[in-house]
């Protein structure tokens, strides 16, 4: 078992066994992100569900209202007039079949893969290097689309893929600790909102297991789940 430094069982030790009312959840992980710089705020959600059964599985997106604080490098795969609007619109990246190459070859300096239809034959044959990163273009992720332009803004700006693993948890950045409290909150709260709201089908049981919080460098703190779904999120 690895040892823990002296800062990070000092910071421990100000979290408490027990699920903390959401604001003060997130206070308290603000509150021990002192690291030298601008930690990342995640949320670790494990659910009720075993993902090697088909209706049990999470894939969807959330757009957080506050943003990541995070910028995001986007690559396009398209043909034509569409890779040149998407370098228009913002992709860090696009190209055809030059592009497939590259990714094939393992290069992959992007953290977003959106393709367009016409093309998701060729990027099927990726699976093998894309797969195990999480970066497959998706209909339902919404990163399989003809509207280019919009899919890069709504990415950049705030809109995050994400999925349970394997062993059922979803692991998502929400925000960053400069961040206030109350808009990492509302990012939480989005987050839940889409939780819920994509639960499998075949979900059995308590759906929600449990919910923490935590920063890039400091310790976790359990989430009550119930009183966050509580909360009335601002229209």
């Amino acid at each position: 078992m690895p040892t823990l430094s002296k800062r990070l069982r000092d910071l421990t030790g100000k979290v408490e066994d027990r699920e903390y009312a959401p604001l003060e959840a997130l206070e308290l992980v603000k509150a021990n992100a002192t690291a030298r710089f601008d930690e990342t705020i995640e949320a670790h959600a494990r659910l009720g569900i075993d993902p090697k059964y088909t209706d049990q599985q999470l894939r969807t997106t959330v757009a957080l209202p506050k943003g990541t604080g995070q910028s995001i490098r986007i690559a396009v795969i398209a043909r034509g007039e569409n890779v040149a609007a998407a370098k228009s619109a913002g992709a860090d990246l696009a190209g055809d079949d030059e592009l497939i190459e590259t990714i094939a070859k393992g290069e992959m300096a992007f953290d977003l893969l959106i393709a367009t239809p016409d093309m998701m034959p060729k990027v099927a044959r990726l699976g093998r290097v894309l797969g195990p990163r999480g970066l497959m273009p998706n209909p339902k992720a919404g990163t399989v689309t003809t509207d280019l332009a919009g899919a890069i803004s709504e990415f950049k700006a705030g809109k995050l893929e994400f999925r349970a693993d394997r062993t059922g948890i979803v692991h998502v950045r929400f925000g960053k600790a400069s961040f206030s409290a109350d808009d990492l909150l509302e990012n939480l709260k989005a987050l839940q909102e889409t939780i819920d709201r994509n639960k499998p089908s075949g979900a059995k049981g308590r759906y929600w297991k449990s919910l923490y919080v935590t920063s890039t460098m400091g310790p976790s703190v359990a989430v009550d789940v119930t009183a966050l779904q509580d909360l009335k999120q601002e229209a």
